[in-house]
């Protein structure tokens, strides 16, 4: 692919047949040669052919190749000429990460820590097509459930006020509609309510490690080095993948219906207002919020496991929620192209939303320092905390890296490493590590991604994002 450099970290795929805006490529020159070897920057290119879409299509540091759009790509598309593909949102449908803080120390914990881990594992499911025996919908408590998001939790006693009111869309994306979905796919969302899943997904206890801003910091909650936070990464499982499957079916005939000219079928598509476009986004909106509730369920049974561990309520050692970001998800924002404000459909897959000071979609707690989210690293390594900024409002539609983004298959890294063996060097490293599959361990092994803390400083110097704190891992619950 061709390449202008246009700033420091900032390269530029300039327009060519059929290409309606430039593509936009957020990163170093190591990291850009990783693009270059597989179809990350030919899938950049090809977004840029999709109706509507404003500015240019992004793929941001952590970006590598994924399913029509490269994973941490970003692209808008306007709300009335523009389209909607599942390809920019993804299988695992709001796969994302939440973080909760403890007034625990690691000195209050570090003697417990087996047994936190263990506790914590016995309680949450995890594994390729995990279910959870204990907690059991009907069909007519799940059709609530996906329509309703963190709510109808808390309800139930499964979480507190302040939950809901610190997660991205209020823990609940209006619009959801389960007559929009399959059978198949309900059936799916039944079995795994509740449970961690398998590849990527985690469950880690960790230790604030260094604090960059002060300030951001303890307004998020995170007062000191040596506290303890809780980390929760998953989102929509085997629900999630069904509806993207059954509606990429239904775009790809939506493309011939409207006459629409791509240049990967992945791409498929319709008009944000069509028929299909409308049936999508409203069953998008029940896997949203099943999403947001597996992360809820499993923060309810991460409260009631320090309270076994510790013989403490939950609230005494604070637990609290600092905020619960989406990765995967397409939804209507505004924001200035040109001098002007206009409605978009933002698609994000693999990329994080990260607004500035002032937002309104953002808690009121928040809207002094801006909108906190999080890049979590590789198993192993340490994920960080940040901060939005009016920089991503300029140059990412608000968005950031999800994560590391992977530079192995899992085949690759099945081949060259043992599940038992990275367990062991996890440990001496005093990261304990529980799983349901070593092969797991294998697939996961933090060479398989990129250099997380590269990509969180380029983040960082680019002003889309502003480091707040760092937190190293101390017990991991892999799926």
């Amino acid at each position: 692919m061709p390449l202008e450099r246009i700033g420091e970290y900032i390269w530029e795929i300039p327009r060519e047949d059929g290409m309606r805006v430039p593509g936009r490529v957020y990163a170093d020159e190591a990291l850009l040669e990783g693009m270059k070897n597989d179809n990350t920057l030919r899938q950049c290119a090809n977004v840029a052919h999709l109706p509507g879409i404003q500015r240019y299509s992004i793929t941001l540091p952590d970006g590598h190749q994924g399913y029509g759009f490269p994973i941490g790509g970003v692209a808008a598309t306007d709300y009335d000429e523009g389209v909607i593909s599942p390809g920019g949102v993804g299988y695992d449908i709001n796969c994302g990460v939440r973080l909760l803080t403890t007034n625990l120390s690691s000195e209050d914990i570090e003697p417990r820590i087996g047994d936190v881990v263990k506790t914590l594992f016995d309680k949450v499911p995890s594994g390729l097509g995990s279910s959870r025996e204990k907690f059991k919908l009907s069909k007519s408590e799940f059709m609530e459930m996906v329509v309703e998001g963190v709510d109808w939790l808390i309800d139930r006693g499964m979480g507190r006020e302040a939950d809901a009111e610190r997660c991205e869309e209020l823990g609940r994306m209006k619009d959801a509609d389960p007559d929009k979905l399959s059978d198949r796919s309900i059936r799916r969302g039944l079995a795994q309510v509740g449970t961690l899943g398998s590849g990527n997904h985690f469950l880690e206890v960790q230790r604030v490690d260094e604090i960059y801003d002060e300030e951001t910091a303890e307004a998020f909650g995170i007062t000191g080095v040596g506290q303890i936070t809780t980390m929760i990464h998953t989102g929509s499982r085997g629900f999630g993948h069904q509806v993207c499957s059954d509606y990429l079916q239904v775009m790809d005939k939506a493309v011939h219906k409207y006459g629409i000219e791509l240049p990967d079928r992945e791409l498929a598509c319709a008009p944000g207002e069509s028929k299909e476009g409308v049936d999508y986004r409203q069953a998008m909106a029940c896997a949203v919020n099943y999403a947001f509730c597996n992360r809820q369920s499993i923060t309810h049974w991460v409260r009631e496991s320090f309270q076994d561990v510790f013989g403490l309520n939950s609230d005494e050692m604070g637990l609290d929620l600092v905020y619960d970001v989406a990765h995967n998800i397409v939804k209507e924002e505004s924001h200035r192209i040109d001098g002007k404000k206009r409605r978009v459909w933002t698609h994000r897959k693999g990329a994080t939303r990260a607004f500035p000071p002032g937002s309104t979609e953002i808690p009121g707690e928040y809207r002094e320092t801006g909108q906190p989210f999080f890049i979590p690293g590789t198993m192993g390594t340490s994920s960080y905390v940040l901060v939005g900024t009016e920089k991503s409002m300029d140059h990412t539609f608000g968005s950031t890296p999800h994560g590391a983004g992977r530079v192995m298959s899992r085949t690759q890294a099945k081949k060259t490493h043992w599940g038992e063996d990275v367990q062991v060097a996890l440990r001496d490293r005093g990261i304990l590590v529980m799983t349901d599959s070593t092969v797991t361990l294998a697939e996961e092994v933090s060479d398989a991604y990129k250099d997380v803390r590269r990509v969180v400083d380029i983040t960082d110097s680019l002003g889309i994002g502003r480091k707040v704190a760092r937190l190293k891992p101390l017990a991991v619950v892999k799926g």
